[in-house]
């Protein structure tokens, strides 16, 4: 059922992100810079825990299309901080808005216990139980 359920969770953003010629990678770094703007690309590697090189690649794309913007940090020159242009907001909306329909009609239709109960599934699923109480999203 996680299979069939992951599936259809991410075909709508799937297709949108193919219009664009991007990924779930893409997906990943928009999702999560979205979440955290001013976040350092080495943040964002502790999170996705994926090479530089994987990052990179997907991350060029994603400033040379104009979704992704990056700044130097203010104390250290070196650092990249990274957050979404307007077009990467809107663009992270569209994406997120049908994930977010898909859910709350989810949670509707299984009522609040089955929710606390879906919800201690996926911390105990993660390798980080931590992210429950750091709220991550």
């Amino acid at each position: 059922m996680l299979f069939f359920a992951y599936r259809d969770f991410t075909s709508e953003p799937d297709a949108l992100l193919a219009g664009q010629g991007f990924g779930r990678a893409h997906h990943r770094v928009i999702y999560f810079v979205g979440r955290h703007p001013g976040m350092t690309v080495s943040e964002l590697l502790g999170i996705l825990r994926i090479t530089k090189q994987s990052l990179a690649r997907v991350l060029r794309e994603l400033v040379d299309q104009g979704f992704v913007a990056q700044a130097p940090g203010e104390r250290d020159k070196r650092q990249r901080r990274l957050s979404l242009t307007s077009k990467g907001l809107a663009f992270e909306r569209a994406l997120t808005e049908r994930q977010l329909t898909r859910i709350a009609k989810a949670y509707a239709a299984a009522g609040p216990q089955a929710v606390e109960g879906f919800r201690k599934t996926l911390l105990a699923i993660t390798d980080d139980p931590s992210l429950g109480r750091k709220g991550m999203s």
